[in-house]
Order: structure tokens, then sequence, then C-alpha cells
């Protein structure tokens, strides 16, 4: 069922056709210009001429390669930045590049797999544009045929409805024929930006392991890819030709075994399934072929099965290889068995029986040697965990002293003075023993909130000399600030409040207790005397603090700060997804509103 393009499937249309028609002529550019260069520095490489030429081939490669990142940029797709290894200068940075994979890979996709793949998608769409255009102007140009070329009556109106068909589905033509240019050049030229348009997914949580890594490292890909595209170039004639087996059905097992490999490299089960079945349609099509050519096992069809085992065996569990292994072996004996007697006497018989101890013993030899390139693969990667993580660990060690020495340093600066003023409040009763009744409820004041202080310094020097964090430690919170207020009320300002009971986390109600505090202290500071209003409530999932100071006595000086602590404040509030206003009030005074959410504020 065809549907009339809306304004969206013809803006698509004209992306799409963005990307594919200028992508063929990009590709033949760069195959002209890149063949002949990389052809004639592997020539003049004996001369070593060819090796000042292949740094401008890659230089060259890496050129095309971007102006490809870019056209899928236009269409919608971000392709990850290519991680090319560090040039340097003069000639001997020049040279560098021949030692950079990432460029040869541009070299070879540029070269060699693009315009393949471009040919077959600006073919198909200018085919399928021109068809459905002839089909709508048949009506013009089909009088001037002769009438006995007419192919069937009312061959006009055949030709209207094809060609409406064919208007109608070009959009959807046209896009998957992108999909198929994108699907092919970005994981080649980087991969996608996880999250972006179509093929972007987002990126697992944990580290890839070394199976995943192989899995997804584009030249593995590319390389089983050529392997296979070569098996099945060369097999299809030589099954067709030397087994007389018709065409079709020679090219549907010839291409059929390669794609087993490639489709091993990502789903096990598909590869195993598919080369099990090429395997027996290759032996039931090639049966009572002339005595002298090999069978069940031609040699194509061999190493087809072979390159399935490598992969299987190198990039998954051991029983993949050993299954799609024992399948191949089960599959030659069932041909010694069932095989016609009259193929099965005397020579043909040794032969069948040779080509099956060939198949078994080559193919287990590859198991076995892809089962220990894989073992190889593990071990390497193993070691390169542990040099990872002893890595961390050193890190994580030279932060400990420094965070040690930093609390060394604050508690000579800070800690040592903390208590000696802890100590003199508290022992100024007895040392003055004229002091009046208000004066010794000062220093008792002065001694709570300097015991306190050094409290709260003590827990973050531990902070800081472990490892701990700091939602470990006995932290204060929404709790706490009806003490914190009556500590402030001692200083002699005249706070209200006015504090809502509410039920946050710790983090919150401790991030909520530091906005009171630093806006108390700005009040006492800067507007001593004034009136403080101190709010604190729930309200639309998240936790408001609003503190409010009238305007300031003039008679009092205030008292100059570092004018950090709003700013760590709004740090506080920001990391846990809310926000802090502050500034002036109408009437001269001074407010400090902020909103932190009680959920988690992490993105989902």
């Amino acid at each position: 069922m065809f549907l009339v393009p809306d304004r969206h499937s013809l803006r698509r249309l004209g992306h799409d056709l963005a990307l594919l028609l200028p992508g063929l002529g990009l590709t033949l550019v760069a195959t002209l210009v890149l063949l002949p260069l990389a052809a004639v520095s592997a020539v003049l490489a004996i001369a070593w001429v060819g090796v000042l030429l292949f740094p401008l081939t890659l230089a060259l490669a890496s050129g095309f390669a971007r102006l490809d990142r870019t056209r899928l940029r236009h269409w919608g797709l971000e392709v990850k930045r290519p991680a090319y290894r560090p040039r340097g200068h003069g000639a001997v940075g020049l040279l560098r590049l021949i030692t950079d994979a990432r460029r040869w890979l541009d070299l070879a996709f540029e070269a060699l797999i693009a315009l393949p793949v471009r040919v077959i998608t600006v073919s198909v769409t200018l085919a399928w544009a021109g068809l459905a255009l002839g089909g709508l102007s048949y009506w013009a140009w089909g009088r001037l045929l002769p009438p006995e070329d007419a192919l069937v009556p009312g061959q006009w109106s055949l030709a209207l409805v094809i060609g409406l068909a064919l208007t109608l589905s070009l959009p959807a033509m046209v896009h998957a024929l992108a999909l198929l240019d994108v699907v092919v050049t970005a994981p080649l030229l980087g991969g996608a930006v996880p999250g972006s348009r179509r093929t972007g997914r987002p990126a697992p949580a944990a580290a890839p392991t070394i199976d995943a890594r192989l899995r997804e490292s584009a030249w593995i890909r590319m390389t089983v890819a050529f392997v296979g595209f070569v098996l099945a170039v060369v097999g299809w004639p030589v099954t067709a030709s030397l087994y007389a087996v018709h065409p079709s059905l020679a090219m549907a097992v010839a291409i059929a075994a390669p794609v087993a490999g490639l489709l091993a490299v990502r789903w096990p089960w598909a590869g195993l399934s598919l080369t099990v079945l090429a395997a027996l349609g290759t032996m039931l099509a090639t049966v009572g072929a002339h005595a002298e050519l090999p069978w069940p096992w031609p040699v194509t069809a061999l190493l087809a099965h072979c390159l399935t085992l490598t992969v299987l065996a190198v990039l998954h569990r051991w029983f993949w290889a050993v299954s799609a292994w024992s399948g191949g072996a089960l599959l030659t004996l069932v041909a010694l068995v069932i095989a016609e007697p009259a193929a099965r006497a005397d020579e043909s018989l040794r032969a069948v029986t040779t080509n099956g101890v060939v198949l078994v013993a080559i193919s287990g030899g590859v198991v076995l040697m892809g089962l220990t390139v894989r073992q190889w693969l593990l071990v390497s990667g193993q070691v390169e965990q542990a040099q990872t993580l002893s890595a961390d660990q050193v890190r994580r060690r030279h932060e400990l002293e420094e965070r040690s020495r930093i609390a060394r340093e604050l508690h000579d600066v800070v800690a040592h003075s903390m208590s000696v003023i802890t100590v003199q409040a508290g022992t100024a009763k007895f040392r003055l023993p004229d002091l009046d009744d208000r004066t010794e409820q000062e220093f008792e004041d002065i001694a709570a909130s300097s015991r306190q202080a050094l409290g709260e310094m003590r827990a973050l020097l531990a902070t800081l000399r472990t490892d701990d964090t700091l939602e470990e430690m006995p932290m204060p919170g929404l709790a706490d600030v009806a003490e914190l207020v009556a500590a402030s009320r001692a200083a002699g300002a005249t706070i209200s409040t006015e504090l809502a009971p509410a039920e946050v986390p710790p983090t919150v109600g401790l991030t909520g207790y530091r906005v009171v505090q630093e806006a108390l202290s700005n009040a006492l500071r800067h507007a001593r005397g004034a009136a403080i209003e101190v709010r604190i409530a729930v309200v639309e999932g998240s936790l408001a603090v609003q503190v409010t100071n009238a305007p300031p006595d003039t008679g009092h000086e205030a008292i100059p700060g570092s004018g950090m602590g709003l700013a760590g404040a709004r740090e506080r509030v920001t990391a846990l997804g809310g926000t802090v206003e502050s500034g002036p009030t109408p009437d001269g005074g001074f407010v400090v509103t902020a909103r932190i959410p009680v959920a988690d504020p992490l993105p989902r």
C-alpha cells in the first residue's frame, strides 16, 4: 500500500539525495587519486621513494574520510572524531603517518570499499527515478514506438500505474539506500556518537570486555568482509564451471558460506547455523561431480568454513567453534554413509575419505589455533587491566597523600586555633571571677559555637585523611537548623523562623543547613542589628530555603569576609540540580533563596 508523500517525506528525500549523490562523486575522485598513488608508492617502495609517497597517500585518504564524516554530519548522524596518532614535525613526523592504523583504515575504505557501495546506491536511485519518470511520461514518448513493439494490451495504463507506484515509493527506497550507505560508512569511519540520530545507542556503563572490543572493531569486520568477498568471487565461478552447478545455485552457496563468517562476528548462533546449511547445500549441489574433483568439501567451501571457525574461535566462547567443527565433521560422515555406492566405489571412496580427513584435520587445526589466539588475547587483556588497576591504585595513593597533607595544613592553621578559642571561652568564668551572668553566658555561647565548628572541622579532616565519603560522617541536617538559629540569637540577632517539618535525604538536608548557615553568617556580618527571617518548607517536590534580613543598622560597621560563602553554597545546590538566588530587597535588605530537588536529580 503506497501513501502520498507528505512534507516530512519530501524533506527527508532531499537530505537522503544530498547524502547519496555527492557521495559517488567524492568516491570517484578519491578512488582515482588514492589507488594510483598507493600503487606507485608500493612499486617504488623498493627504491625508498614510495616510503615518502605513502604519507602523502595516507594524508589524502584521511582528508577524503573527513569529507565523508562531514556528509554524515550534514545528513544528521554525528560520527566520532578519529583518534589519529600525533604527527610531529619534520620528515620524521611525516613518516610517522605510516604507523597510524586509523589512516590505513581510511585508505582502505576510501580506495576499495566505498566505491562499490556508492555505485550500487546511486545506480539504484537513478534507475528507480528513471523508471518512475518513464512510466509517468509513457503516454508522451510511447506514441513514438512502432505498434508491433506493444507488450500487452492497455500498456499505457499499466505504465502509468507502475510509474505512479515507483514515484510514491521513491522516498522510502532512497531512504533505505541512504541507511545502507550510513551502515557501511559510519562504523568504518569511527562509529556513531552515542545518542545521535538513527544509529546512536546509549553507551554501556561498564567498560567493554576483550570480546566486545574485538567484535566492535572495524578492522575485524572489514578483514572478515574482505576475505569473504574474495571467497565468494572465486567460489562462484569455480562451483558453477568445474562442478557443473547452475549459476544461480552456485551463487547462492558461494555467497552463503562467507556470509556465515561475517554474521559470526556479532551473532555466533547465526554464523554456526548458516555455515552448516551452506556446507550441506554445497554437498547436495556438487554431488555426482567428476570423480577427480574434491567432494564433499570443495576447496572454496573448505576455506569459507575455516573462516567461520576462525571467527567463532577467536571472538566467542570455545563451544561455538567446537560445535561448528563437529557439525562439519558430522556432515562429512553423513556424506560418506549416504553417498551412492557407485560414487563410493574404489578410487571414489578413497577420494571422498581423503577429502573428509583433510577437512577434519585442517578445520581442527584452525579451531586450535583460533582458541590459542583467543587465550593470548584474554591474557593480554588481563595484563592490560592489571596495569590499569595498578596505575589507578598509584593515583589514588598519591591523591590520599595529597589529601593527608592538606589535612595536616588545615589542622595546623585552623584546628589548633579553634581549640584554643574553645578552651579560653570555656574557662573564662574560672579565670575571671568578676564576670557577671550575662558575660558568662556570652562566653559559654562562644565556647559552644567553637566546639561545633571544631567538630565539623575534625570530621572534614577525617574525610581528607581517609577514603570515606562525607555521607559516612555525622553531618548536620534540617533538624539542626533550630540549634543553629539559637546560637545566632545568642550573638544578639533577632531571628524569626518558620520551619515546616520535612523528611528529605541527608544530602539535601546538609545542603539546606549550609545555605541557612551561610545566609545567617552574611546577615550577622553585613547587617548587624537587623531582623532576620528564616523559612524552610517543601514546595512542589523541592526544599525551599529563604533567609531574609531587614536593612542594616547604619550605626554598625560591616565585618569583612572572604566573599566565597554564597559561591560555595551555590555550588552545593547546583550539584544537586537546584538553584540559588540572592540579591537586595526593595526596602534595602537582602534575601537568599534556594530550591533543592528532594528527588534524585540524576538524569534517567
